[in-house]
């Protein structure tokens, strides 16, 4: 079984990208583990012409989005790693989220992943409230649901400036890619 972790912040080596490093850490034994950060690709912007709710597929972009398509649909396993950028998640990001409008279920003809496909949700902020974390999951959970993404579990963690805050909960990321 394969499983696809994403650090949907453009930031390499930041605490998002060392939670990735954990997941992919935790679940090695049970999961072939692929790891990709939005900022190692090139996606542009979707325009909003709508001529993929024609053909069900994007054909005005010369950039690495299909690649990314490519390890989504290998992926038996999605785990989404994000941060709050400005209450949502980034927007390399968001950019990606709406290239996907051809695999959007609420038109048709649409394109299609494969079944049976799990996503996984995992966010964190500088701030201490927990509204905000929801908010990115929301986000997160959304896009799986129009992929037909079966959204499976979710966690948020607060107060995390820097990878030293986020180790502090490696027992509760240890926990939660235990339900992987």
């Amino acid at each position: 079984m394969n499983a696809l972790v994403i650090n949907c912040s453009p930031v390499k080596n930041g605490a998002t990208a060392e939670m990735v490093n954990l997941v992919a850490e935790c679940i090695q034994e049970k999961y072939s583990v692929k790891k990709v950060c939005i900022g190692d690709y090139k996606v542009e912007f979707c325009k909003g012409c709508r001529s993929c709710h024609k053909n069900a597929k994007c054909s005005n972009f010369d950039d690495d989005f299909n690649s990314l398509v490519l390890e989504f649909e290998k992926a038996d396993v999605i785990v989404s790693c994000a941060p709050s950028y400005w209450a949502d998640v980034p927007g390399q990001y968001k950019a990606f989220i709406d290239r996907w409008t051809p695999w959007c279920n609420t038109h048709e003809p649409h394109a299609k992943l494969s079944g049976g496909k799990k996503g996984y949700s995992m966010v964190l902020r500088t701030g201490p409230g927990m509204q905000e974390c929801e908010r990115l999951i929301q986000t997160i959970e959304h896009f799986y649901g129009h992929l037909e993404i079966e959204s499976t579990d979710r966690i948020g963690f607060t107060s995390v400036e820097n990878k030293n805050d986020l180790l502090a909960h490696k027992s509760e990321i240890e926990a939660f890619c235990s339900r992987i």
